[in-house]
């Protein structure tokens, strides 16, 4: 288990914790990454243990609430609304992707070409 109690932290953390940490394990982490990173994601998410004592810090639930709030907005600004045709929504998808959208429009050749190919083909026929 990563390091220190978990006893602070609320039955519904803890359940969220195990969810996330089944998750990573099911996409292949091993058990001890998968609770290494849900712990921290719940961390992340609520501030912490919210049952009274511990460290001595004190943390209100409204500056954790903001700390939440911050970082949800971080996240959000990082993925900057792009428009799907963009180069840059196209450029982040996978070829498989594109090529599915590229046979949507009926480019004609789609089946040869690169992923680079497929952005531009995709960008000329708008």
């Amino acid at each position: 288990m990563p390091q220190g109690s978990k006893d602070k932290y609320t039955a519904e953390q803890k359940r969220k914790a195990q969810h996330i940490e089944e998750g990573y394990e099911d996409k292949g982490a091993s058990k001890k990454t998968a609770e290494a990173r849900a712990w921290a994601t719940v961390n992340k998410q609520s501030g912490g243990g919210e049952k009274a004592g511990g460290s001595g810090q004190k943390t209100s639930s409204t500056e954790k609430q903001t700390a939440t709030s911050d970082s949800a907005k971080r996240a959000a600004s990082s993925r900057a609304g792009h428009s799907r045709s963009s180069t840059t929504s196209l450029a982040s998808q996978t070829r498989d992707s594109l090529m599915k959208e590229a046979r949507s429009r009926n480019i004609r050749g789609r089946s040869t070409m690169t992923k680079a190919e497929l952005i531009d083909a995709l960008h000329a026929h708008g």
